[in-house]
């Protein structure tokens, strides 16, 4: 299959998404055409599960490239996306010697990405850094945008820096390593963005998981690849209308529609600690939430509602979360960062394709809980 580019032009640095098989093979030429013939070093950072399966590979190929290469392992799972990791990770840098000129490459899922753009962004005021994303929902969504950050005890990415990458490179082949719950986790993002994005796009993705669920194969065919850079188009078209994200605009084109089903998706990852959601599971039941919101303030019919609750069944099977707390959860969602002027912003939908900004007091008490109870019910398919 040829190899797929999609144009990121976000306003304070613009950069190519390269997408296909194989890329791994020739990664180091193609951080060096992003970097410059400058870089001398290259710091890649991974987690040992990572590392074990393609840390080889690409340090041979970036030392093809005339790198120096320097690896950090970063403990994996997201309560380790922390301060002290970040201090660890800056330390190595410095450790090891890196100049302006030298570049980060992370090469791993959401977590090693966050926090190796977090580093390079704050390593003497700032270094390049090229994203690898070797997860399925790293590679249609945290990858993209120049979003960095850490998690902090009262809540999930609470410091962070907008730092973009100059080149992400999407391998495709390293889905193939995945577990079944991390492609599920991709699965309910690539469901997130197309909800939000247009019927068009929501349909392709629909398709996509109906064949994945009928035959297991979908991973390896032109078609996903295709789905995977149109996600990554929508992405990119976000990132260039709202690179920062500001929080006065709520029209459809705004970033902070890229929040749907994050708001409770956060709370349900701070109150179990990291430990039980993948981060995708966790939006899978944020998008159900959102969508009992939806309906019961009048924006969507029970059509488009079905329509949504089918095409998270197909991502797969989510854990159990009808038996969190409640009253946890409510408390979480206070210190949610999206937070405007002390109050929650949701986003819900008026329809396929069609988000809407909503402010959070128009949410009554009594309609958050019974959406919450609604969208985190054990689903049969499920």
């Amino acid at each position: 299959m040829p190899e797929l580019t999609v144009r990121v032009p976000a306003r304070s640095q613009s950069y190519d998404i390269k997408i296909g098989g194989r890329l791994l093979q020739t990664l180091g030429n193609e951080v060096r055409g992003a970097v410059g013939s400058g870089a001398r070093r290259a710091a890649l950072i991974t987690n040992k599960t990572v590392f074990e399966l393609y840390g080889d590979r690409a340090i041979r190929s970036l030392k093809r490239a005339g790198f120096s290469v320097n690896y950090w392992l970063v403990s994996d799972g997201e309560r380790h996306k922390s301060f002290r990791s970040l201090e660890c990770a800056v330390e190595f840098l410095s450790d090891a010697g890196f100049e302006r000129n030298d570049t980060v490459v992370a090469l791993g899922g959401g977590v090693v990405g966050d926090l190796a753009g977090f580093a390079a962004s704050i390593y003497l005021r700032g270094v390049t850094f090229v994203q690898v994303p070797t997860t399925l929902l790293a590679q249609i969504d945290s990858s993209v945008g120049g979003k960095t950050g850490i998690n902090l005890p009262s809540g999930k990415n609470r410091a962070g820096a907008f730092h973009q990458p100059r080149l992400v490179v999407i391998d495709i082949d390293t889905l193939k390593t995945l577990p079944q719950r991390e492609l599920t986790s991709g699965f309910c993002e690539m469901v997130k963005q197309a909800l939000i994005s247009d019927t068009s796009l929501f349909e392709m993705t629909v398709n996509c998981l109906q064949k994945q669920t009928a035959n297991g194969d979908l991973l390896r065919s032109a078609e996903f690849e295709n789905l995977i850079a149109a996600q990554c188009r929508f992405k990119a078209s976000i990132v260039a209308g709202d690179e920062r994200e500001s929080t006065e605009r709520t029209d459809t084109k705004s970033r902070r529609v890229l929040n749907f089903g994050h708001t409770t998706a956060h709370a349900l990852e701070t109150i179990t600690k990291y430990r039980y959601f993948r981060h995708g599971e966790a939006v899978g039941y944020g998008m159900l939430v959102a969508g009992e919101l939806s309906r019961n303030l009048g924006l969507i019919d029970s059509g488009d509602l079905e329509s949504m609750r089918e095409a998270v069944r197909l991502c797969g099977r989510l854990p159990r979360a009808d038996h969190l707390d409640t009253n946890q959860i409510t408390g979480a969602l206070k210190h949610d960062k999206k937070s405007v002027g002390g109050q929650i912003n949701w986003v819900l939908l008026e329809g396929i394709g069609r988000p809407k900004i909503v402010e959070g007091r128009l949410i009554s008490a009594k309609n958050l809980r019974l959406s919450l109870r609604a969208g985190l019910r054990q689903q049969e398919s499920f």
